[in-house]
């Protein structure tokens, strides 16, 4: 190999441009002489292209990697320089002992750490403005000298690191094992084990060329001397001597005003979410992005680099002074501000509860336990009173996350109210996720108390969740200290009684709650107080709720609005979590013991209800006969589902809003409404008008499938849907990058949200849905929506539910239905000759193939959404002579 003349940094290391690599001798102010520093400075390179920095981002590297961490951040800004962008510069540092800087023979602190890399910059003459970036122990390093040095300190990154952890908790298991007697100089010095297990967290694993790379500054073991050092001295605990020091910095990062942004890879062994939540703690300003699935490498598993640059272009005008796009938390603060003369309209979502805090009518009824269980409102009230009193003397603060793993029913809604009436936000993932999805969904929200059920807690306990634990019942001795619990209900209500804490602001948060995870990993959407009493308040005017309506809820999450809304809800005998185990017998019991006159149900409900409806007594379908009005909530349905529907409650008038997690009531359709729009030319299904205050743009697809017009209203236009509503999510939780993207600008005031369905309005300005963005197949004609497809297909005699999905490369995919038939079939795998030709005949659409499955694939809140992503690789596998199995 060829060394560079100027640091010894061996050639042809991929991704690294030796042309940003120096080396200097830099006196230390803690030692006699001064000692050779590596590091990769992009300042030459900008001064060559004519560039005037607007600014130095001081990135330091952990243990056991070093500068080379930082090539993609190096070379990206260079090019995004190049290319017109406000220029950074980028210093990347190996620290001393590691990497190819000199080894100082001297064992190093964590002080004296912050103190070389002061000693560096000073050197250097770095000025202001400086954006530190750090990860593992070198974001402790980094932040240490952003601390010391607020004079020239312009912003804060990091990646994957910790400045506290709490008393009495062990360091994480890695780190204890390679601290053991014994164990720390054989694993970090005297062999590359250390090295290499933590190149081994990479997600995907690093290609052997990059491994060679972090390696090369390591290959004896004098050379690796600086990691056994950085090991020896992590703070475990209060006696270890850096200690002080890494209090020093936890406190003094509390007081950084400065923008923020954490990256996070969520799998990491070392730092878990655990320190994520202690920086936002201190440092609430901060903007954050989880990425899921990445580990302790972030900076090798996710392309972290452009997110800091996106991060340094919207954050311009506050890191560096100059005029520069807005950022979207000051975007955010101008809206809530303007919001504040609202405030006098503004009721809290239990204003409706302390109104009938004295009635000893039924407000609760929950049927979905043995026993029925009848809760009055006077109850309810106290019962939520006392809970919160009880959390606030238990030093349940506001802003704190509490996440509940209760079935709907009148615990689940005691416990909400009582959360959001303290100010606490409420952590909604419900059971339908699965465990491994209701994990992921808690371990990122990472709540402050857990509380459940048995079944609940016991996950909680096997698999880690955060959270001080409170059981919804009282527990024998023995199973609290299994289930690691620290309180119960029981015992927190008859602690309450006291004074409860001020009233939460509007715009405070309220709620996190998890969307289904049908198109993706399971994502936190949060709540302001404002935007869920807004979500009230469009459900009351568009359906004439009053006192005495009374709701059937079969579809968890409206479950909690009954108390809101004023009137009396009733939860039928189902299991909560799965829709389609909901009965027309159970919805017509619901109904006669609530006396409810609107009934809420899923779609994957309905197809239940429809199909046991032979098992409904004379006296079942006149209580069915007592709705004036059902719902379809979670999915878009058609007539014929809806008609089958209507035929049970004949006196109601049906209805099939559209909304989503991030906005759970946007337009609204009625049965005659589809009707009307049968003879229409538009494919899709008809969801009705927006409702309310609500607005529904459309952003036309160009020719390869991406929603890139300018969001209007004009008819006939196929393109994303994009919205707006007083209820509309504040932000996506812990996901920056998501959230961003999923704001869109439009020439219309207000704040905007790109939903990924796809559809088109029409000259009515009905809303039609065409399916997800993400399933519109680019032929060599042009982008196709699969939903108008799928309804030709489903139109075949013999065809029960049909996914059309694209196979083939993209611009030139062939399309291919997949059939669920009456009667079902078995096994998957090509349709009959007679199906496929029936079928063929009806489709517009040149399908390549027709496959018949026993079931398609659907998500398991709803049991209604094909994953069409998912057969379409099945398909294709199945398709190219691959093993023929379900879906």
């Amino acid at each position: 190999m060829v060394t560079d003349a100027v640091s010894g940094v061996p050639d042809g290391l991929p991704g690294l441009d030796l042309r940003f690599s120096r080396t200097r001798s830099i006196p230390s102010r803690g030692a006699q002489g001064a000692f050779e520093w590596h590091y990769l400075d992009t300042g030459d390179e900008l001064e060559r292209l004519g560039v005037v920095p607007v600014g130095t981002i001081l990135a330091v590297h952990g243990n056991p990697t070093w500068s080379y961490l930082w090539r993609e951040l190096v070379s990206t800004s260079v090019q995004s320089a190049e290319a017109g962008a406000p220029a950074w510069r980028v210093v990347a540092v190996d620290q001393l002992d590691m990497g190819f800087s000199e080894r100082t023979g001297t064992a190093r602190s964590l002080a004296r750490r912050v103190a070389d890399l002061g000693d560096f910059s000073d050197a250097l003459g770095l000025d202001g403005p400086i954006v530190t970036i750090g990860h593992d122990w070198g974001g402790v390093i980094s932040l240490g000298w952003a601390v010391d040095h607020p004079d020239l300190l312009a912003g804060v990154i990091a990646l994957n690191t910790a400045i506290h952890h709490p008393a009495g908790v062990p360091i994480p298991a890695a780190l204890r094992l390679a601290r053991a007697p014994g164990v720390l100089p054989a694993t970090t010095v005297g062999t590359p084990a250390f090295l290499e297990a933590t190149l081994s967290l990479a997600r995907p694993a690093l290609p052997e060329d990059v491994k060679q790379a972090y390696r090369s500054p390591y290959r004896t073991a004098p050379r690796r001397r600086g990691i056994g050092g950085f090991v020896a001295d992590i703070p475990a605990d209060a006696s270890d001597p850096s200690t002080p020091d890494l209090q020093r910095i936890a406190a003094g990062v509390a007081g950084l005003e400065v923008p923020a942004l954490l990256l996070w890879g969520p799998e990491d062994p070392i730092f878990s979410d655990r320190y994520l939540d202690d920086l936002i703690d201190r440092m609430p300003h901060a903007q954050v992005h989880r990425f899921e699935g990445a580990g302790h490498l972030i900076a090798e598993d996710r392309p972290y680099a452009d997110a800091v640059l996106t991060w340094l272009d919207e954050n311009g005008a506050r890191l560096t002074g100059a005029p520069g796009p807005a950022s979207r938390a000051a975007e955010a603060t101008d809206v809530e501000a303007a919001s504040v003369a609202e405030d006098s309209t503004f009721r809290p979502l239990w204003a409706a509860l302390d109104a009938r805090r004295d009635d000893d009518e039924v407000a609760v009824l929950d049927m979905a336990s043995r026993v029925t269980r009848r809760v009055t409102w006077k109850q309810l009230d106290g019962r939520v009173r006392d809970i919160a009193a009880g959390l606030t003397r238990i030093g349940v603060r506001p802003g704190q996350r509490v996440s509940v793993l209760i079935p709907p029913g009148p615990t689940l809604t005691a416990v909400i109210y009582a959360c959001l009436r303290i100010g606490a936000v409420v952590v909604v993932a419900d059971a339908g996720l699965g465990v491994r999805g209701l994990s992921h969904a808690v371990r990122g929200a990472y709540p402050d108390v857990v509380i459940g059920e048995v079944r609940g807690l016991a996950a909680a306990r096997v698999l880690g969740w955060p959270g001080t634990r409170i059981s919804t019942a009282r527990l024998p001795k023995a199973a609290r200290l299994a289930l690691g619990v620290h309180h119960d209900l029981l015992e927190i209500a008859d602690a309450g009684g006291g004074a409860l804490p001020a009233e939460p602001l509007p715009d405070d948060p309220a709620a996190i709650l998890f969307t289904s995870g049908s198109t993706g990993p399971a994502k936190g959407v949060a709540y302001t107080h404002r935007q869920l009493s807004a979500l009230r308040d469009v459900l009351a005017e568009h359906f004439a709720v009053t006192g005495e309506t009374g709701l059937v809820t079969g579809f968890a999450p409206f479950a909690l609005l009954g108390p809101a809304l004023g009137t009396r809800s009733a939860t039928p005998d189902m299991d909560v979590s799965a829709p389609r185990t909901l009965t027309a017998t159970a919805v017509a019991a619901a109904v006669r013991a609530s006396d409810a006159q609107i009934v809420f149900l899923s779609p994957a409900a309905i197809l239940n209800v429809v199909a046991t409806a032979d098992a409904l007594s004379h006296d079942d379908r006149r209580a069915l006969a007592t709705v004036r009005t059902f719902l379809s909530t979670g999915a878009p349905i058609g007539a014929p589902l809806l008609t089958a529907a209507a035929e049970l409650m004949p006196n109601a008038e049906p209805h099939t809003p559209y909304g989503m997690t991030e906005c759970l009531l946007l337009t609204d359709v009625t049965l005659a409404g589809i009707r009307e729009a049968t003879d229409a030319a538009d494919r899709g299904v008809c969801v009705g008008k927006p409702i309310g205050g609500n607005r529904v743009l459309i952003s036309a697809l160009d020719s390869d499938g991406r929603a890139t017009g300018i969001p209007n209203e004009e008819p006939g236009v196929l393109g994303e849907v994009v919205v707006s509503a007083p209820h509309l999510k504040s932000a996506y939780d812990r996901l920056w990058l998501t959230d961003r993207a999923a704001v869109r600008e439009t020439p219309s005031a207000g704040r905007w949200h790109r939903t990924g369905d796809i559809g088109h309005l029409d000259a009515e300005g009905r809303l039609w849905i065409e399916g997800r963005l993400p399933h519109v197949l680019v032929t060599a004609e042009g982008p196709v929506a699969p939903v108008g497809p799928e309804q030709e297909v489903e139109g075949a005699a013999g065809v029960r539910r049909a996914a059309v999905v694209g196979i083939g490369p993209h611009r030139l995919r062939q399309a291919v239905a997949v059939v669920e038939t009456l009667p079902g079939v078995t096994r998957p795998g090509l349709a009959a000759p007679e199906l496929t030709a029936e079928i063929r005949r009806r489709s517009a659409l040149p399908l390549a193939a027709v496959l018949a499955v026993p079931h398609l694939p659907t998500d398991i809140r709803h049991n209604s959404k094909i994953d069409r992503t998912r057969l379409s690789k099945w398909a294709e596998r199945t398709l190219a002579g691959g093993r023929i199995d379900q879906p």
